[in-house]
């Protein structure tokens, strides 16, 4: 097997995305960080990309987006996650990808890398075909706008503090609210608004060549528990939909059976498990 490092977003997407489409539910975090950083390259800077081939075709893909982790495909044949991990030249913080792989790639790297693979969140991918709307909520949907800013600079640091564990660079964080409120198209923010006042913001972009990806979906803890992040996610799935798009994703915390139970109500249907697992220095 040869492993072939691609020149940025573009030749990434040139080489892997026939690949990636054979699965595109389970990669579409890698199809939407690429769309994204080809619309918005100011949020990530630089893409780095690897892809496996075994006699000229692809049979296992992986991107990076320093300093951040590595995000895995499904390999197509045995041995590709090994050929990956002994040809990324570079130290990963850990790598994000659907279940089985993840934890295979993990281990490959561990091994030669003399560190301890840790799982930091389980998630589970849902892809939406048909959209199944909550009733009874008070309020209405609106697209946020830059008048919106502040708030949604606030909603979104909470959400990553929350829902990331940790949280996430706050430059990167308001580069990316700028580029969806000014996004058009595929790609914004959807408000619920009930009373004139926001309650709750869920976010859509990451387009794949059929879908979209939602996400995320915050609800402050004052404004819980009257269905506003059910009425809020319809409404960006609808967006999506809207869009052409025939379906749209997301991803749930397996460790939130609640949030789980929504989405399957409103028409999300499992896809497949995903992992974050990050690497640590083994101790003496």
């Amino acid at each position: 097997m040869d492993v072939e490092v691609t020149g940025g977003a573009a030749a990434f997407l040139e080489q892997a995305s026939g690949f990636l489409l054979e699965a595109e539910a389970r990669h579409n975090l890698a199809f939407g960080i690429v769309s994204f950083a080809l619309d918005h390259p100011d949020v990530y800077g630089e893409v780095r990309g690897w892809v496996v081939r075994e006699a000229g075709d692809v049979v296992g893909a992986a991107l990076r987006t320093p300093p951040y982790n590595l995000v895995l495909a499904r390999p197509a044949m045995p041995g590709a996650l090994e050929a990956l991990a002994g040809s990324i030249p570079e130290e990963l913080p850990g790598v994000v990808g659907a279940v089985p792989e993840v934890d295979g790639f993990a281990s490959a790297w561990s091994a030669l890398h003399g560190v301890t693979p840790a799982t930091r969140f389980d998630q589970r991918i849902y892809a939406l075909e048909e959209l199944v709307p909550p009733r009874g909520v008070d309020g209405v949907m609106r697209r946020a706008s830059v008048d919106d800013r502040a708030l949604v600079l606030e909603w979104m640091t909470a959400f990553t503090h929350e829902a990331l564990r940790g949280g996430d660079d706050p430059g990167r964080i308001e580069r990316s609210v700028d580029a969806r409120l000014g996004a058009e198209g595929a790609g914004g923010i959807c408000l619920w608004v009930t009373g004139g006042k926001p309650v709750s913001l869920a976010g859509f972009g990451g387009p794949t060549p059929n879908g979209l990806r939602i996400g995320p979906v915050y609800t402050p803890p004052e404004h819980r528990g009257h269905g506003f992040g059910s009425a809020v996610t319809a409404a960006a799935s609808q967006v999506a939909l809207d869009h052409g798009k025939r379906f749209c994703f997301l991803y749930t915390d397996l460790a939130n059976p609640t949030s789980n139970a929504i989405y399957m109500r409103l028409g999300y249907r499992p896809v497949c498990d995903s992992r974050e697992v990050a690497f640590r220095a083994r101790s003496d």
